[in-house]
């Protein structure tokens, strides 16, 4: 297939247009470089450099769609609300519109685990109420509204799939590594991992007191290779006028502790931690079911261990 990678220069995107072109699918990566790298788009695709709001331009001929490009940073989301909806809800909006007029009617969709927001239950099901705290996850969870939308009034095949904490790196059979590297890094595991690094001096755990067996927040992890597997058979799963929805997770939740343990295992670093205050609004436990991806479309995480994710990561860090 002739596909579109929106956000194809970014840590998920550039593995799953990785994977495609392995798949001997044709990849057209398009990304404004806001966030993403150059170097990070696959041999044998074709990169455009420009905005979703262009995507009309490389949308004839295409089958379908891989959408990545969104503003993803819950603090910023915050302090600028009407950046995320503009980007996230504004730019996705048009992308459909360009999609629609070029006869484009099919779409996955990079989702979060945060519309659920703070969950009743663990893990969370795709029935569970959606109730965002942040406009990252109120935007996001917009799109999966307009997407739902789109497939009820004009035939849309969507797929949206929703996750937490992806990590890892995917080594693409070329040789090539394809690695997480932010300017701005929130994420837990490369945050523990910049110390060993000389990066930073020590790592700030926020909280102790939650009701999780060592007193640390609990979320769910998901190595990069498994969660770009499972775009590509959403892609195959796609069907006009329906929009599904997938959770995506391995199911099991760590706590930061347990993520400190095993960094400083792989790393053979000491790893210094600082106690600090809670952060407001986060829940003790985050943890995702993915049992209806897995009955539905057969994935499973091939990589469900958090010492194989810390170690990929580890390992594909130049130093």
């Amino acid at each position: 297939m002739k596909l579109l990678v929106t956000g194809g220069a970014g840590y998920i995107g550039s593995v799953v247009a990785a994977q495609l072109v392995e798949a001997g699918h044709q990849v057209t990566v398009l990304d404004d470089l806001s966030t993403g790298h150059a170097d990070a788009v696959p041999e044998g695709a074709r990169f455009v450099e420009a905005s979703i709001t262009e995507a009309a331009a490389v949308l004839d001929g295409m089958d379908g769609v891989l959408h990545f490009a969104a503003k993803s940073l819950v603090g910023e989301s915050v302090q600028k609300p009407a950046l995320y909806w503009e980007h996230n809800l504004g730019g996705t909006l048009a992308l459909l519109d360009a999609m629609r007029a070029a006869g484009v009617g099919r779409v996955v969709f990079s989702s979060t685990a945060a519309t659920y927001g703070e969950p009743e239950r663990s893990p969370i099901v795709e029935t569970d109420p959606t109730r965002p705290t942040n406009p990252y996850g109120a935007s996001k969870l917009a799109v999966d509204t307009a997407l739902g939308a789109f497939a009820g009034l004009y035939g849309l095949a969507a797929v949206s799939l929703r996750y937490f904490n992806v990590g890892g790196a995917y080594t693409a059979a070329d040789g090539r590594v394809y690695r997480e590297r932010h300017t701005v890094e929130t994420h837990l595991i490369p945050n523990v991992l910049a110390v060993p690094l000389g990066q930073r001096e020590a790592v700030s755990v926020f909280g102790t007191d939650y009701p999780t067996p060592d007193g640390t927040c609990v979320r769910d992890y998901i190595h990069v290779a498994d969660l770009a597997r499972a775009h590509l058979l959403a892609l195959d799963a796609c069907a006009p006028g329906e929009h599904k929805i997938y959770n995506l997770g391995s199911g099991t939740g760590f706590s930061v502790q347990e993520v400190l343990s095993v960094c400083r295992e792989v790393t053979g670093h000491e790893i210094p931690a600082v106690v600090a205050e809670r952060r407001p609004g986060d829940p003790a436990v985050l943890v995702a079911s993915s049992e209806k991806i897995k009955s539905e479309l057969g994935w499973k995480p091939e990589h469900p261990s958090l010492r194989d994710i810390v170690a990929d990561a580890w390992d594909a860090v130049p130093r």
